[in-house]
């Protein structure tokens, strides 16, 4: 990342929210709340006094602001403990903000999904774009002159696909990617050829999809993919939600990739932060949810506008195919990143080893990840929404793992931070909204790691069905990802349990409360050692 104000060779520049570990054990981790109308902070890093000085993200003139009075600037904030569960527990920078304005919310509603996505990172060639690229001819505005390049993901039939397998396990809406003109020249940035909001291509039929979608009991999820072009996007905002609510869609994903222009802002300059605030708030006005990719990284602001359902902001799991995320990367987002807020992670990989793929091209690209550790991050990486991204085939041909992320929550009435070390392990307990069925998720680094877990926080003199999804014996990320063992038995609040994950590696368990007692006849006690 550019140092701002970095002011020799020896200094490094930092994003917040920041997690840092005294000799003494004490934890502290330093970030941000509420942050409206102003620039993001950064923190130089003097690496001789370790001296922290805070600095502003700059406009493309380097100016770090304007301000008029009366204005307020952003909390900061910094958690202390000397145990890592209390970081991960507090709510002080949600606190902070401003409660919901919003007279009606009935209409946000936290959902899984899945999507028309990650067929075009795994290198098989899919594409966003219907037509071949024409950068000889920039300004075509006409789709039915092109020639289809036969590698176009966002078709009708495909997208039904996705649509027919929602509808069977239960998701609430089907994400499409490349649905709309303007992919064939994108990452070129030019005036010529911006997106439309508005305008399908020739195969991906807007009205037959809603209504098949709509017959099917599914939503399907905008995107509004801006190539970072915030300024044009605003421009059309109004006609894009519009568009939104005649053609059924309730829910966007926003995506800023790229350098912005034509005002060339930083993705966390003020300009830029005020722009995803008007996009929440003008997006109330239509009943639209918004989840936004490579935004400023969260403050607690969906507190304030809770339509703002998620955000990516971090190094996602698309990027377990671009050379791949640190082993250790879900064992630190927990404490970085989510300090300000849910994260749209898209967990749920369950091929990662991308050599997999006939005629694929990205042979060497493997995800450093067991399929068990996908299943815990429902858990351990929260978010009222929550996508499966991987290939509905690829979740067929596992089906016993999939049945976790049917059955894993999204709303959340209550957690327990079981175990927490920074880099090294993190293992969270939540309980469904509005029942006794609790949800547990652990997510650990290459060296793996052994829990002994006590089940204490289920309701004494209660009976829960537990499923149990581990790594076996001989699961490791790189050798053997797709190693796991599923074990199921009576649990209660006196159950202890010994589990390990491997390297890379987790475990999920759903605690289900039992209604019928005839299911109880059927069952034993859950093992107490698994592996």
């Amino acid at each position: 990342m550019k140092s701002y104000e970095a002011k020799s060779a020896g200094d490094l520049i930092v994003q917040t929210p920041l997690m840092l570990k005294g000799s003494n054990g004490l934890y502290i981790n330093i970030h941000e709340a509420a942050l409206v109308d102003y620039a993001a902070m950064e923190l130089n890093v003097n690496d001789k006094s370790f001296c922290l000085t805070a600095c502003l993200v700059p406009d493309k003139n380097g100016d770090k602001g304007f301000l008029q009075t009366p204005c307020f600037s952003p909390w900061r904030t910094v958690v202390v403990s000397d145990d890592a569960r209390n970081i991960l527990a507090s709510k002080l920078i949600l606190n902070l903000n401003e409660p919901c304005g919003y007279a009606d919310t009935s209409w946000i509603k936290p959902m899984k999904y899945i999507g028309v996505w990650w067929e075009m990172f795994i290198g098989t060639g899919k594409d966003w774009a219907y037509s071949s690229y024409n950068r000889a001819k920039p300004g075509v505005t006409d789709y039915s002159k092109l020639t289809p390049n036969g590698r176009h993901a966002a078709n009708t039939d495909n997208v039904k696909r996705y649509i027919d397998f929602a509808a069977k396990h239960g998701f609430t809406a089907v994400l499409v990617e490349g649905w709309n003109e303007g992919w064939e020249d994108w990452t070129a940035y030019t005036k010529n050829r911006q997106f439309s909001f508005t305008s399908p291509y020739p195969d991906f039929d807007v009205d037959e999809l809603q209504r098949y979608a709509h017959e099917k009991g599914v939503r399907v999820m905008m995107h509004h993919e801006t190539s970072a072009n915030a300024a044009d996007y605003e421009r059309q905002l109004d006609d894009a939600f519009k568009f939104m609510v005649n053609h059924g869609y309730n829910a966007v994903k926003t995506g800023y990739v790229g350098p912005i222009i034509p005002r060339c802002e930083y993705h966390a300059s003020q300009w830029m932060n005020n722009h995803y605030i008007h996009v929440a708030k003008r997006a109330a006005d239509f009943n639209i949810m918004v989840n936004s990719h490579e935004a400023v990284r969260p403050t607690g602001l969906c507190r304030t506008y809770p339509n703002w359902l998620a955000q990516e902001s971090a190094r996602g799991t698309e990027f377990e195919s671009m050379g791949g995320n640190p082993v250790d990367h879900t064992t630190i987002l927990p404490f970085t990143r989510l300090m300000g807020g849910p994260m749209d992670y898209t967990p749920g990989i369950f091929q990662g080893d991308l050599s997999y793929y006939e005629n694929g091209y990205k042979k060497d690209q493997q995800a450093r990840t067991t399929l068990a550790r996908q299943l815990a991050l429902y858990c351990t990486m929260y978010s009222p929404l929550q996508m499966a991204a991987d290939l509905p085939e690829n979740y067929e041909r596992f089906i016993d793992a999939f049945q976790f992320i049917k059955d894993v929550a999204v709303d959340w009435d209550e957690s327990r931070y079981l175990e927490a070390e920074p880099g090294d392990y993190i293992t969270v307990a939540r309980r469904a909204k509005g029942t006794n069925n609790w949800f547990v998720g652990c997510t650990a680094d290459e060296n793996g790691h052994v829990s002994n877990l006590k089940l204490d926080f289920l309701i004494p003199g209660k009976k829960y069905i537990a499923t149990v999804y581990a790594d076996a014996k001989d699961a490791d990320w790189k050798k053997n990802p797709q190693a796991y063992v599923i074990r199921k038995g009576i649990a209660t609040s006196k159950t202890k349990l010994k589990l390990r994950a491997a390297s890379g590696g987790g475990y999920a368990i759903s605690l289900i409360e039992v209604q019928d007692k005839a299911e109880l006849r059927k069952m034993k006690s859950l093992p107490t050692n698994i592996y």
